[in-house]
Formats: C-alpha cells, sequence, structure tokens
C-alpha cells in the first residue's frame, strides 16, 4: 500500500452510494488504503455539502439524481474533481455518457485492486 509523502496531504474520496452496506464497506476498504473517505446517501447530500475531495466515487444508479445527473451537475458549479461511477453492466448509452463526460467506470461487484488503481491514476493526474 503506497503511503503519503512526508507533507503530502491524505487524498479525500468522496464516495457517494445509496446502498448502506456497500457504502460502509467501500468507506472502511479505501479507508485501509490509506484514504480519508466521505460518504453520501444520494447525490442531493453531496451538492449540498461543502466538502471537498481529490477523486470522487459515485454509484452511476441511485434514486434522485444518478451519478451521470451528479456529475454534470457538479460540473456546471465548476467543481472539476475527477470521478469514477461504479455500477453493474453498465449499458451501451452510459457507456457512451461517461465517455462523453470525461468518467471512468469501474464495474461492480468490485472485487479487484481496479477501483484502487483508478483512484490512484485520478489523484495522482490530478496532483501532477
Amino acid at each position: 500500500m503506497d503511503q503519503p509523502v512526508a507533507g503530502q496531504q491524505t487524498p479525500r474520496i468522496l464516495l457517494v452510494e445509496d446502498d448502506s452496506a456497500l457504502r460502509g464497506a467501500l468507506a472502511f476498504a479505501l479507508g485501509t488504503e490509506g484514504f480519508t473517505v466521505e460518504t453520501f446517501a444520494c447525490a442531493e447530500d453531496l451538492l449540498a455539502s461543502p466538502v471537498a475531495g481529490d477523486c470522487m466515487v459515485v454509484d452511476l444508479k441511485m434514486p434522485g439524481l444518478d451519478g451521470l445527473a451528479l456529475i454534470g451537475e457538479l460540473r456546471l458549479r465548476g467543481n472539476l474533481t475527477p470521478a469514477i461511477l461504479i455500477t453493474t453492466n453498465p449499458d451501451a448509452r452510459s457507456r457512451r455518457a461517461a465517455r462523453a463526460a470525461a468518467v471512468e467506470i469501474v464495474e461492480k461487484p468490485l472485487l479487484t485492486g481496479e477501483l484502487r488503481r483508478r483512484i490512484d491514476e485520478l489523484v495522482a493526474g490530478d496532483r501532477a
């Protein structure tokens, strides 16, 4: 596990997931990987929050605003935080929309280190 360099802040991940069990499990797993994690149960909670992050991990399919709509709204507000969408079996429309929004998709179940690798890439790119 990579540790932050002295004087470098721990990357802050904004996690938006409506499934409370998955939200807790992901927050725990990312926390053990050395990230600071702020969790949100829905898109509207994140939109109402003043919290900033280095990367967002957002569920695609949520009640209310879905993940793509959330990211679109954040972009309209000038928030350019790198984002990853997590979902099960994304359809072609979702893949096209994510590509157009320059957003990564990582498919559930999240059983490998792919989510961690994608977060590391986005955070490193943000700091470069």
